[in-house]
């Protein structure tokens, strides 16, 4: 299987997005932004751009640096002053080569290459409906279908056609489509997925995922795109409108992206990520203080919130674990197998700081476990003492259906154990994670505004039929297996 591969035509198979207009930079550009969005997926990577007229993709498995491994070469074929970019996490259709993004399609409109950040929960029932009326899907991606319900000749007449087939959908996303004339970028009315607007300093308009991406090219961070609304991006500059009432709908900004997701040089829902999480360090330590010798961090999520707890608690800060970037981030690798086998060439141990010595331990997150205490053996091997275990988030309980990969409550170590199970399995002396209400107390926004089910099993957005990862592609396996026994 090729890793990458050109289209004019076809459709390629959530994530980082970043899109530029009217930059004869923008591809490299594009480049430039994919990579600092690095952290938000490993598994694929693609740059969409137009000319004006014509629209071509390139798109492949691995890392930005791997797609485009051969540089200039790749760029300069794709070299037009329009672009929109992804990098992959999967978490609705898997890791294979049709999935990745942008997904490019011709229908009566012309062309037209779809990003997507977040999780469609209605995906398999609008699949459904199409394929019943005869529609083809390629790939087993959620983002898809999206493609289908733009070409669909009653929308298509609409006098916002895009605006018609947004309130089709429900779930959380952050999309970009890249017309041949401009640029379109589009939040879900409850804003769960993060996207903002920039400028280069040539006046150029960008829209991504998250600010670190504007830091990178030295773009200037103008707003967010809000809950709801449509930026489009052409000759006459930037313009916008709502695709629902604004306000009507109240925000669900996904939380766990500060926590986890998103850079700490990032500005997202408001808010600088890094001091959101010094915050949360010196909440936990309020909350679930320890007497240690030194407060050390699980590299790179975990270091702000080790900073705070260190600030507050007033122990020593130091680094245990060095952490080896030539590593992906472990949460969001495929397979579980091979999440395991990262951890141990991801994270040095460095003994001269834990060998003898009472620590604490400061993670962003537990999910599944098996990572953590896999971290904490090593400690123990190392020689630590005792390890006292802080957790910045509160225990992850329940499944989430909005773009991150812990989809079943059957994965989540805190679904069905205390917090005396959980420290017995994961071998520590003592466990904290921090509260709702004091992570809640540390955002800017009110706690209504936030999106919290993955802790509290309150879900914003009713979730009518769950859907998993590999929901599409079972549904088609099953669907065969059917029509053998005919």
């Amino acid at each position: 299987m090729k890793e990458g591969r050109f289209s004019s035509y076809s459709m390629r198979e959530n994530c980082g997005l970043f899109g530029i207009f009217g930059d004869k930079e923008a591809v490299e550009n594009t480049y430039f932004g994919l990579h600092s969005l690095q952290h938000r997926g490993q598994e694929a990577a693609g740059i969409a751009s137009s000319n004006g007229e014509t629209v071509q993709c390139y798109t492949g498995m691995g890392t930005v640096k791997r797609v485009f491994r051969r540089g200039s070469e790749i760029l300069n074929q794709l070299s037009n002053p329009i672009a929109i970019g992804h990098v992959r996490y999967s978490t609705a259709g898997s890791s294979k080569v049709i999935n990745s993004q942008p997904l490019l399609a011709e229908y009566s409109q012309g062309q037209v290459a779809v990003a997507h950040n977040g999780n469609l929960i209605n995906a398999r029932l609008l699949r459904d409906e199409y394929e019943a009326h005869g529609s083809i899907f390629k790939t087993t991606s959620d983002t898809e279908v999206i493609i289908h319900l733009l070409a669909k000749p009653t929308h298509v007449c609409k006098p916002d056609p895009l605006g018609h087939v947004l309130k089709h959908l429900q779930g959380a996303y952050s999309l970009l489509f890249l017309y041949a004339d401009r640029i379109e970028a589009a939040r879900d009315p409850y804003g769960i997925k993060p996207l903002c607007i920039g400028k280069t300093k040539k006046g150029a308009y960008i829209v991504t995922s998250e600010t670190c991406a504007l830091d990178a090219i030295e773009a200037e961070f103008i707003r967010e795109v809000e809950p709801g609304e449509i930026v489009t991006l052409d000759k006459k500059g930037l313009h916008s409108r709502f695709f629902v009432t604004p306000g009507k709908v109240s925000s669900a900004h996904c939380i766990f992206e500060h926590v986890y997701f998103a850079k700490q040089n990032s500005t997202i829902f408001g808010e600088n990520v890094h001091e959101f999480r010094k915050k949360l360090g010196r909440r936990l330590a309020i909350e679930h203080p320890a007497k240690a010798d030194v407060v050390i961090p699980v590299p790179d999520s975990g270091t702000s919130a080790a900073l705070g707890f260190a600030e507050q608690s007033k122990i020593p800060f130091d680094m245990g674990f060095v952490r080896s970037h030539y590593i992906g981030r472990t949460f969001i690798s495929p397979e579980q197998k091979q999440r395991e086998i990262e951890v141990r060439l991801k994270l040095g141990i460095i003994k001269e700081v834990v060998a003898g010595k009472n620590i604490i331990v400061i993670d962003d997150s537990i999910v599944r476990g098996t990572t953590t205490r896999s971290k904490i053996k090593t400690l123990r091997q190392a020689g630590a003492k005792e390890i006292h275990l802080r957790i910045s988030c509160p225990p992850i309980r329940f499944p989430c259906f909005y773009g991150i990969d812990f989809p079943t409550k059957e994965e989540l170590l805190a679904n069905n154990r205390n917090i005396e199970q959980i420290k017995k399995f994961l071998d520590v002396d003592s466990m904290g994670y921090i509260s709702l209400d004091g992570m809640l107390d540390c955002a800017i926004k009110s706690p209504e505004e936030y999106c919290t089910a993955c802790w509290s099993g309150s879900y914003r957005i009713p979730v009518d039929m769950p859907v998993s990862k590999y929901s599409l592609e079972s549904y088609q396996l099953n669907m065969f297996d059917e029509f053998l026994e005919i």
